[in-house]
């Protein structure tokens, strides 16, 4: 005999390992959503850092105000700095360096004459390396706080300047930007990259007089004034960028929070149940939840509440079985110690037809406890089937009319023939049910009485009631005759030779199929009890 304790067997409830339990402060969910956000954040940065057309556009805008300037100037030089000698025109670099002075100090570029030869006149640096420049730097106040500030936010400055500036351009030289104007272009433009100055922008133009070109003027300006406007807007992007990712953080954090400390507090739950059955848990703030989560802790607490009334049943069912198996074995004991004292050769054959009696007792309470236990299974994977209920009365009536002819037993079945009595039911173990109810009103029935089974069809219900002319039941056990091993038996039957687990049995099933059973006793005019009715309430099938 098996014995359930309170406490599950471990054995029992042991599945496969589950995983441990994760030790990170962060959650595993919480990093997921963090990495989900961030990650289309940072593609959609990366997109907006990408301002190529902006840097193009000021491209394109500082080399027209260039060529402007560029073609005012050259225009001038054409004019005034111009020697004659022996019908030979040429550039004069005492003429040329006042106006390459002041046209390098007002446009702010350094500017490059080159003679048709490809040699180079004079150049705005050769002007600044002999005088008329005078660069002025402020010097900082002698604070190491003001220095260490100084050289912290230079070197962010650098660093940022070298991420999101372009640094890939083509490396040209002077000769090859003065060639294609020294050739007879109009224009030349290009752009090109130093080590020191990053983008430079450059343009030549023909110095002419009478057609002649005399040579090339170049101007020749860093992109220091671009850079900066795109450092500018790319800062302001990250700018932006830093603050959006802090509130999406807090959003991630905070959602990824509502989402897994409930779910871990089902899981501390779910837990503290499998390991030290807990058999009161608390999860009020969960259930209060009007989303997923919360149907989630419902489902649990409901699952929760299924398993503690099965495992319920299951200690109540045990301590019933022991009870019932104990009492004839006990009388077997009784028998078998007294067998050896009695020389009567009569009395010890009732002591052995005693035990014969309560061996075949412990066997039918074996069979049918077997049966009871074998029932939840059988009923979960047994497929519901449309069942016709009259044409299975109809084989009931078949089947007890020859044994109930020795008695003068009738059995008689009401029905509209012109209702449905469609269910969606397990066909045998209604039979089983039915069987149950008229064999207890046959062994309550007289010689010469009639069982009547009865058929409605409700709105949704289907009810049948079996009636027989019995004594009827003792008052107060319409109820408990529905327990397990309730026994109520007829004065002159023999004891022992009924389980009483056949109406228990007859409830689960019905129970399992949505409906209800119910007893009570059958009154007359003149409220004497005529016999008992079984009646059993199922929905009915729909469509």
């Amino acid at each position: 005999m098996i014995i359930f304790s309170k406490r599950l067997n471990s054995r029992a409830l042991k599945s496969k390992t589950p995983p441990p339990p994760h030790t990170s402060k962060i959650s595993p969910i919480t990093r997921r959503i963090l990495a989900i956000n961030i990650l289309a954040l940072v593609m959609l940065v990366i997109g907006l850092l990408y301002v190529g057309q902006y840097r193009e556009s000021l491209i394109n805008s500082e080399t027209a105000a260039l060529s402007i300037q560029a073609e005012l100037f050259a225009a001038a030089l054409g004019e005034t700095a111009i020697r004659s000698d022996k019908r030979v025109q040429t550039l004069s670099a005492n003429l040329v360096r006042p106006i390459m002075r002041r046209m390098s100090k007002t446009t702010g570029t350094v500017v490059h004459i080159v003679l048709p030869n490809g040699q180079s006149l004079i150049t705005s640096q050769d002007l600044a390396n002999m005088r008329g420049f005078v660069y002025i730097q402020e010097l900082p106040p002698p604070n190491l706080m003001y220095k260490l500030i100084t050289i912290i936010s230079q070197t962010l400055r650098n660093s940022l300047r070298w991420l999101l500036l372009d640094k890939t351009h083509e490396r040209v030289t002077l000769k090859n930007i003065a060639s294609a104007v020294l050739e007879g272009e109009n224009q030349s433009t290009k752009t090109f990259s130093t080590e020191n100055d990053g983008l430079v922008l450059s343009v030549a133009v023909p110095i002419q007089r009478y057609k002649q070109v005399l040579g090339a003027l170049i101007l020749i300006k860093n992109s220091r004034q671009i850079d900066d406007s795109i450092f500018q807007v790319r800062l302001e992007i990250l700018k932006i960028f830093g603050v959006v990712l802090l509130v999406t953080v807090l959003l991630s954090v905070y959602l990824a929070g509502t989402i897994a400390r409930p779910i871990r507090r089902l899981a501390k739950v779910a837990k503290d149940i499998r390991n030290d059955v807990v058999r009161y848990y608390s999860i009020p703030d969960i259930l209060k939840r009007n989303d997923e989560i919360g149907e989630l802790g419902v489902t649990l607490r409901d699952m929760t509440d299924a398993l503690w009334q099965r495992i319920h049943i299951i200690e109540s069912f045990a301590a019933d079985v022991a009870h019932e198996i104990k009492n004839p074995l006990a009388s077997i004991k009784s028998a078998v110690e007294t067998l050896p004292k009695i020389r009567n050769i009569s009395d010890q054959n009732k002591l052995m037809k005693i035990i014969l009696d309560d061996i075949s007792r412990i066997d039918r309470l074996i069979t049918d406890i077997s049966d009871a236990s074998r029932l939840d299974a059988e009923l979960s994977r047994a497929k519901m089937e449309e069942v016709d209920i009259i044409e299975l009365l109809n084989k009931l009536n078949d089947i007890y009319k020859a044994p109930l002819a020795k008695q003068n037993i009738k059995i008689t079945i009401l029905a509209d023939t012109s209702q449905h009595y469609y269910i969606n039911g397990i066909s045998d173990r209604l039979m089983q049910v039915f069987r149950n109810i008229i064999d207890n009103a046959i062994s309550f029935s007289p010689n010469d009485s009639i069982i009547t089974i009865k058929a409605n069809s409700a709105d949704e219900n289907i009810i049948i009631s079996i009636t027989d002319e019995g004594p009827g039941l003792p008052k107060g056990t319409e109820q408990n005759i529905f327990k397990r091993f309730y026994q109520e038996r007829p004065k002159d039957e023999k004891f022992g030779t009924h389980s009483g687990l056949g109406l228990s049995i007859s409830e689960q099933v019905i129970k399992v199929h949505g409906g209800i059973i119910k007893a009570e006793n059958v009154r007359n005019s003149f409220e004497q009890t005529t016999g008992a009715c079984f009646s059993v309430h199922m929905p009915k099938k729909i469509g």
